[in-house]
């Protein structure tokens, strides 16, 4: 038997003693055994650590799902938390203030010794999660799930969308527009996240409309979306009910490995239909299109998959994190574009401005609102289940961990 069939016909991942008894089992010689058996042994005591979800045995429940090692910042993180400082601190005083942070959230949270500024050191703990993000009673996907069978019929063809929903889009370069999406809502607003003060929660390190362009070569430099850092494998959460109308593999797109809900009004409270996407995932979710989810649904892991803003090669060096974006239409129907959802008639939406209890919702007005009205309040799933407020449709993508040092409601 040659090394090609030891390691396809016999090894199994989870149990090394099998592994040795099978190798045994197909007549190896003694010393070949045991030498098979050591390295098995050294392969599975290597490979157990590095399964990024785990079920947990902590005190806060036996079924916690997330990974496993949370405590630690990666060379890869801090290598990118290096680059943003220098990108950030836009005065090069050697720290971040308020102004510079752009409503990125948690600033209070990073900035450890209180002294109203961001060290590197402390903007680097955008990386470490602790427990945020875990689930400890996980909603996950039913073996009988709804379906919604509208999605097929609400599916038009991309001849019956507008050139400006179509290029504003797909945002491609033979529109011959490159204003589209920013006439559609692909803009800085200046809005951020504010998580109760009770709720310790992921935060953005790359905010919406950010422009790319001091790390992308090609010219469509805006960033669409948010993206949230995560240790690789964390739950992602569905923000509201929703329906399934796009899961994609990415494979030649940055977005990576990524999934699209739908939202009607009554899923979110909102008076339009909300699309959000969910990409760099680490791997295709099960669900179906037209699959119904529920609010706080884990519909996918953190990964860092897509390839690179200056390449066609997937991207090694990327962060984990979830890049999260929507949009936002008077209409229920969509058409598909090159593994691209577009809505009919459809804007841009900042994610942030999903959680607005009140308009506007469009990106031209939320740039003119004061300051005061800037910050977020953002509803939360807790990492126990419960949320706040307790009958809030819409949350965060990932769960948060109540500060002990606070009192929380």
């Amino acid at each position: 038997m040659n090394s090609y069939e030891v390691s396809s016909t016999v090894f199994s991942s989870t149990c090394p003693e099998v592994n040795c008894a099978r190798g045994r089992n197909r007549g190896l010689s003694p010393l070949r055994s045991h030498i098979f058996c050591a390295i098995l042994s050294l392969a599975f005591a290597v490979s157990t650590p590095l399964k990024v979800l785990a079920q947990t045995t902590s005190a806060e429940g036996d079924n916690a799902i997330g990974p496993v090692n949370r405590g630690q910042i990666g060379k890869k993180q801090m290598k990118r938390a290096s680059k943003d400082f220098i990108h950030i601190d836009t005065d090069s005083d050697g720290k971040i203030s308020p102004a510079e942070w752009l409503r990125r959230g948690n600033f209070e949270l990073l900035d450890t010794d209180g002294d109203g500024y961001l060290s590197e050191d402390e903007m680097s703990r955008i990386y470490f999660a602790g427990k945020r993000g875990k689930v400890l009673q996980p909603i996950v996907m039913s073996t009988t799930p709804e379906m919604d069978n509208s999605v097929q019929a609400d599916q038009v063809a991309v001849s019956d969308l507008d050139r400006g929903t179509y290029c504003s889009g797909t945002r491609a370069a033979s529109c011959g527009n490159k204003t589209a999406a920013i006439d559609r809502g692909l803009l800085e607003t200046g809005i951020g996240p504010m998580f109760p003060k009770y709720a310790k929660c992921l935060g953005i390190d790359d905010y919406y409309a950010m422009n790319y362009v001091y790390k992308r070569s090609n010219a469509d430099p805006l960033h669409g979306g948010i993206d949230i850092p995560a240790p690789q494998g964390t739950p992602i959460l569905a923000v509201a009910a929703g329906t399934v109308v796009g899961k994609f593999l990415g494979q030649n797109s940055r977005r990576g490995i990524e999934i699209v809900l739908r939202h009607s009004p009554e899923d979110t409270g909102r008076p339009f239909w909300i699309y959000t996407q969910y990409a760099h995932l680490s791997e295709m979710p099960a669900h179906r299109i037209g699959q119904r989810v529920r609010r706080g649904e884990i519909i996918g892991s953190t990964g860092n998959t897509g390839i690179g803003g200056t390449s066609s090669a997937e991207n090694t060096h990327r962060r984990p994190a979830i890049h999260f974006a929507a949009w936002f239409s008077s209409q229920r129907e969509f058409a598909e574009v090159d593994s691209v959802i577009i809505p009919v008639k459809s804007q841009w939406m900042d994610p942030n401005a999903i959680y607005r209890d009140g308009p506007p919702y469009d990106s031209k007005s939320l740039k003119t609102l004061p300051d005061v009205e800037k910050s977020i309040s953002i509803p939360v799933m807790f990492i126990d289940g419960t949320t706040q407020p307790a009958d809030t449709k819409i949350i965060w993508p990932y769960t948060c961990v109540k500060d002990r040092n606070s009192s929380a409601p």
